[in-house]
Parts: C-alpha cells; sequence; structure tokens
C-alpha cells in the first residue's frame, strides 16, 4: 500500500507538464513544436532509463532507490516554479522522466515482493496507484490554475516530500520482500524452450503495443471525438474523460484476484479481446451509450498491463527489474510515438475517421490465443 500511494504521487507528478500545457503556451509564447518537444525529452528519458535501471537492479536490488526517485520529482516540481522559458522546461522534463525510470522498475519489484503468494494482486493495486494519480492530475490542477506557478510548485513540491516519505518507510519492507521472491518457487513457464519464450514475448510486445495505441488515442482525441461528433461543451468532454480514466482504476482493482484465479493468459486475451467490441460499437453509438460503453472498456482492458507484466517477469525469473523496466519503457516510448502519428493522422482525415479506426486495435487481442498456459 505503501508502495502503491507513492505511485499514485510520481504518476501524478509526470502528469503535471501535460496538463499544464495550455497555460505553458500562453505563459512562455511556446509552439506546438516546442510543446511536442517537451513530451519527447520525457518520454524518451524515460524510455531509455528504466530498462537500464531494472538490469542494475536485477544484479543488485537496491530499495533505497526508490526514496531517491521522488527527490528527482521535487527538483523538478522546483525548477518548473523557477522556470524563464523553454530551456528550463525542457530541464523539469528530464528531472521528471529522470526520477519516473528510478522508480517504476524498483518499484514494481518491491509490490510484487510484497505479497509473493498473490503476485496478481500485488501488481494490480501497485498499478491501481499510478491510475489514480494519472486520473487525480487534471482535477488537481484545475482547482491550482488561479494560483502564480511559483506557489503551485511548491503545492507540487510537497506532494513530491510526502512520496519520500512513503518511500522510506517501505524500504525496509521492500528489502525483505526481495529476499522472499529471490526464495519464491520457479514458475512453471520459466522451464518453457528458449524459442518458446521468445515467441511468447514478441506476443505480449504486440499486445502491449495494440492496448497503449489505442489508450494514446483515448488520452488524446476522445474529448475532441464527443465534441466533434455530439456537440458538447468542453467541459463535458473533460469530465466524460475522467468517467474513462474512473473505469479504468476500478478495472485495475478488480483484476488483481482475477489474475490469481484465471491465470495471466485467460486474462490477457479477456481484457484486450472482451474490449474490442465495446470499443466498436462506442464510435456508432448515440451519447448516452457512448458513454456506457467506454466504461466496459475501461474496466475490460484495465487488467492487461498487470497480466502481461507479470506473464514476461514469469518467463524470465531473475530479471523482474530488467523485464518491468523494459515494459514501462516500452509503454512510455509507444505512448509518445502513437500520439504523434495520431495527431498526423487526425490532421488528414480527421478526428472522427482516426477515432474510429484505432477503436479495432484490441481486435489483435486474438494473439493471446498462442501464448503460453500458466
Amino acid at each position: 500500500m505503501l508502495v502503491a500511494l507513492a505511485h499514485s504521487i510520481n504518476d501524478l507528478l509526470q502528469a503535471v507538464l501535460p496538463s499544464l500545457y495550455p497555460l505553458l503556451q500562453q505563459q512562455y509564447r511556446l509552439s506546438y513544436g516546442q510543446l511536442g518537444a517537451i513530451t519527447l525529452v520525457f518520454h524518451l528519458i524515460a524510455c531509455l532509463c528504466q530498462p537500464a535501471v531494472g538490469w542494475l537492479t536485477d544484479r543488485r536490488p537496491c530499495p533505497r532507490l526508490l526514496p531517491w526517485a521522488m527527490l528527482g520529482m521535487l527538483a523538478g516540481m522546483l525548477w518548473l516554479g523557477q522556470a524563464k522559458g523553454f530551456g528550463d522546461l525542457l530541464g523539469v522534463a528530464a528531472l521528471v522522466g529522470l526520477g519516473s525510470s528510478i522508480f517504476h522498475p524498483e518499484a514494481s519489484r518491491a509490490a510484487r515482493a510484497a505479497l509473493p503468494a498473490r503476485a496478481g494482486l500485488a501488481q494490480s493495486v501497485f498499478q491501481l496507484g499510478g491510475n489514480v494519480g494519472s486520473a487525480a492530475a487534471p482535477l488537481m490542477l484545475a482547482l491550482l490554475l488561479s494560483v502564480p506557478m511559483a506557489w503551485m510548485s511548491l503545492c507540487l513540491a510537497a506532494l513530491a516530500v510526502t512520496g519520500f516519505g512513503l518511500l522510506c518507510s517501505a524500504v525496509r519492507a521492500a528489502a525483505k520482500g526481495t529476499v522472499q521472491t529471490a526464495r519464491r518457487a520457479a514458475s512453471p513457464l520459466a522451464a518453457l524452450p528458449r524459442r518458446r519464450k521468445a515467441g511468447a514475448l514478441l506476443l505480449l510486445t504486440l499486445l502491449i503495443l495494440s492496448k497503449y495505441v489505442y489508450l494514446a488515442c483515448v488520452a488524446n482525441f476522445y474529448t475532441f471525438f464527443l465534441i466533434e461528433r455530439f456537440a458538447v461543451s468542453i467541459a463535458q468532454a473533460q469530465f466524460y474523460l475522467f468517467v474513462f480514466l474512473l473505469a479504468i482504476t476500478l478495472g485495475t482493482l478488480a483484476g488483481g484476484p482475477l489474475l490469481d484465479r484465471l491465470g495471466r493468459q485467460r486474462v490477457i486475451m479477456v481484457s484486450i479481446l472482451g474490449a474490442c467490441p465495446f470499443a466498436l460499437l462506442l464510435t456508432q453509438a448515440p451519447l448516452w451509450l457512448a458513454v456506457a460503453l467506454s466504461v466496459l472498456v475501461g474496466v475490460f482492458i484495465a487488467s492487461a498491463f498487470a497480466a502481461i507484466l507479470l506473464m514476461a517477469q514469469d518467463l524470465l525469473p531473475g530479471r523482474e527489474g530488467l523485464v518491468a523496466g523494459a515494459f514501462f519503457g516500452f509503454t512510455f516510448g509507444i505512448s509518445g510515438m502513437a500520439a504523434a502519428g495520431l495527431g498526423v493522422s487526425a490532421d488528414h482525415w480527421g478526428v472522427v475517421a482516426t477515432f474510429s479506426v484505432a477503436s479495432a486495435l484490441p481486435l489483435l487481442g486474438v494473439l493471446a490465443c498462442w501464448l503460453p498456459k500458466d
């Protein structure tokens, strides 16, 4: 629970810059290209550093790294309050990306180590924390928009200090849990031939691709889709996006017990493929039904990442940090590139057409049929 609460703070702080883009654009007279460069710096550092941190901590587990991750966030939030222009904002993005890179691999290991007998529940609670933080960021920043940037940054820095305290409290338990993980019996998936493991990891990567390209479409264009299709106001569209994010949070919470009962392969298939019919119907439904369908999509698709990550860690025992870092880094990278590519598509063919085509991506959930049974 301590690590999950810290995950909420970490993901809230890493969502600060994108949520503040309209304000930053006005205050510092930034172009869309400069905003894209800020996003790129964050995603590149997070994408490249997380596998490296995971590889290093596999060789020598180091739970004491966790509080240092929050110190990186703290430095970034304090720098944001003193930023003078585009260069400073790039530095803020780099610090936030570095803090997130240090946090995710070791925190994921600590969460699994804390409850080794129910790894699905542990990973889902950990993911739940991140989902809550991401969903809360726009609402919290909306309340802080009326205060000066320096005071806003101090409020956010106070959150980072709180996260630092939570992680300091969790370090001793995480270190003990790491020993428990090393003693845990290996999964039967670890005994598969090397070629079978490589094939399974490739399928898991494609499934991550399908999920996060679709989620990048929803996160960036769902509000525009609702405004163009149903002529709702910006405030209404933001509320409907919050409903979708809340559904993801609820689905994540429910997914943990299902993982431990049904196994990784079944949950992955049901999660991604089961969301497909609702995603396709959403683009053709009236507003009230579209909102209801978005809730079903969020609930179904939420547990896929935890199941994918746990299966990959079972395939490569002893490399939990490397696997977590690689998969977290891949999700950061693919989300950034997908947002850019979908933006170009929306410019050429329209938001509604782009959203409709992206809604077919969960069909790739059928690939889970070829994953090994656990």
